[in-house]
């Protein structure tokens, strides 16, 4: 399996929307790690072309990390979630208190719509057609057959999951491998339930129940920054690390001048988990944006990722933070603008 033989024991997260890069990608693999593309928000044409450019960067494996749309999550979602009426009235309300932010950087909040990735389908025939070595999933749990796919076409499969129960789940789906998410992880929280609110078990102890429950290689995730923590996690029966915010201030990360800054800014006393900028819980530095608006975002992904997404975009073309979703796990004081294969050096086993 290949995350077992990954020398250093070190995986480079998928992190949607810009800081991962293929230049980190291939930088983490050149250092001895398994870096991740991320496929999230991208087009095909746009993971195509990022695929070629780590296949020209770099003979070492890498992976490719794709959402999962909630039509093809074959997960079974308990109740909870808005729909019909009454999610397009709550996306309705939330959209119209932006507004004012909105216009202070010169941009109008986006128009909700449904639908997260059109081209699942598509990205699904690209990492076959070109020979992905790993394939992983978030926010849901592809269909046997999906995964049946990828097996026969010589693709090995990863699925984020949060709980044993989850794990469970992906292992009766037959997934080759497991990345066990922690609550104290930046970006999304991987619950195959978009509305399940995760459990607060410590990330050792989260690992050794699922290492309980199987023998397939398990990643561990969520607020790994030193080698102490990392070791304490293999201890427990994960095979490798991922991480994701102890390589946002590398030179290879495409992470923007401001949402840099703001990571070293020691007015951020604490990150915090939201739904205010996508409707789905994720977590990032607190800001005073995610501090007005978090009580009443609705549980509506990817809806309200379309509605604050010409926000966030409009912040960081005026190099302001201030409307910026600040994802860091709670290690990211460690965070430090070096290469990646010093931040891998340090994880390694």
């Amino acid at each position: 399996m290949l995350l077992r033989s990954v020398e250093t024991g070190v995986v480079g997260a998928p992190m949607a929307g810009g800081p991962t890069t293929p230049e980190l990608v291939a930088a983490v693999g050149e250092a001895g790690g398994l870096g991740f593309l991320a496929g999230g928000y991208l087009s095909a044409p746009q993971l195509a072309a990022a695929i070629a450019e780590v296949w020209d960067a770099t003979t070492r494996p890498f992976g490719v990390n794709l959402f999962v749309p909630a039509q093809a999550n074959a997960y079974a979602v308990g109740p909870g979630e808005l729909n019909g009426h009454e999610r397009a009235d709550a996306v309705a309300a939330y959209r119209e208190t932006l507004a004012p932010e909105a216009r202070s950087v010169g941009a109008e909040p986006g128009e909700p719509r449904p639908g997260d990735d059109d081209d699942w389908e598509r990205k699904l025939d690209l990492v076959v057609r070109e020979r992905v070595p790993v394939v992983s999933f978030t926010f849901g749990l592809p269909s046997s057959a999906v995964l049946g796919e990828l097996r026969r076409a010589g693709i090995e499969t990863l699925m984020t999951v949060t709980d044993v129960t989850e794990a469970r789940a992906a292992l009766d789906a037959g997934v080759d491998a497991l990345c066990v998410q922690g609550t104290d992880a930046g970006g999304h929280r991987g619950t195959l339930d978009p509305v399940k609110e995760p459990g607060d078990a410590d990330l050792v102890e989260l690992v050794a129940a699922v290492r309980a429950e199987t023998d397939v290689p398990i990643a561990a995730a969520g607020g790994i920054s030193t080698a102490e923590r990392a070791a304490a996690v293999r201890a427990a029966g994960a095979d490798a690390v991922q991480v994701g915010t102890a390589l946002l201030l590398t030179p290879e990360a495409g992470t923007g001048l401001a949402y840099r800054r703001a990571l070293t800014d020691p007015a951020h006393e604490r990150t915090a988990v939201t739904r205010a900028y996508s409707g789905r819980l994720a977590r990032g530095l607190e800001t005073d944006f995610l501090r007005r608006h978090d009580g009443h975002a609705p549980a509506a992904y990817p809806e309200v990722h379309h509605v604050t997404a010409p926000l966030r975009r409009a912040s960081a073309a005026a190099d302001r933070p201030d409307l910026l979703a600040l994802w860091a796990g709670t290690g990211w004081r460690s965070a430090r603008p070096v290469p990646a294969a010093t931040v891998v050096a340090e994880l390694a086993r």
